[in-house]
């Protein structure tokens, strides 16, 4: 016997025009806080950017740190649905590289946000906002995980702290080195991720 399916509410064109232009909006400010961080960013930087007036921006967003912060919980978002794309039976070491991968590939094209100074008003906003914060600590708590495991497999330093490893892995979504190497035009793309892989997970050492 077929099941009936709900009929799902007919969106209208005002609304889908409404989310496109937030969705640019929020597009436009990550790339902002990857180049410029949260402090030199301003609104009107963001108008600029989307190709709206001022005004048109505030009817979505009523302040830099809203703004920002649904920023924030977007690519957070985009990372948890990545992360949950990944097969349950890929070793969690390579689930690891997967994640070092994905936050490399989103600074290369400008869209990881830099991470707010702990004086920045924006991280007050965003340990006050329940679904970063829910969001930080699915993805924390499932990373954490992946390295507990690789540790146990003896492919992580299992005298390391996993917490250690975890802040050292979020820290390469902030890497000052791959813009360095960017600017150096010697390698591609997909060499300087290849690059801070090698570093991140392999070190210094001569083999």
């Amino acid at each position: 016997m077929a099941t009936m399916q709900t009929p799902q509410p007919k969106v209208s064109f005002k609304e889908q025009m409404h989310q496109a232009r937030e969705d640019a909006i929020l597009q436009s400010t990550c790339r902002l806080l990857s180049d410029k961080a949260y402090d030199a960013m301003t609104m009107d930087d963001v108008a600029q950017a989307v190709g709206i007036a001022k005004a048109s921006l505030y009817k979505h967003f009523c302040s830099k740190e809203e703004l920002c912060c649904a920023a924030m919980v977007q690519i957070l978002g985009r990372l948890r649905t990545f992360l949950d794309s990944l097969a349950p039976e890929q070793p969690p070491l390579d689930k690891l590289q997967a994640l070092v991968r994905w936050s490399l590939q989103r600074l290369l094209a400008h869209e990881m946000p830099l991470l707010p100074s702990r004086n920045s008003s924006l991280r007050a906003v965003l340990m006050a906002n329940p679904s970063y914060l829910e969001g930080l600590v699915a993805v924390s708590d499932q990373v954490g995980q992946w390295i507990t495991q690789a540790q146990a497999q003896g492919v992580l330093d299992p005298s390391l702290p996993p917490l250690v490893v975890l802040y050292t892995l979020y820290a390469r979504a902030c890497d000052p080195v791959v813009g360095f190497l960017k600017e150096g035009g010697q390698h591609s793309d997909e060499e300087i991720i290849a690059l801070v892989l090698r570093t991140c997970f392999q070190g210094l050492a001569a083999r």
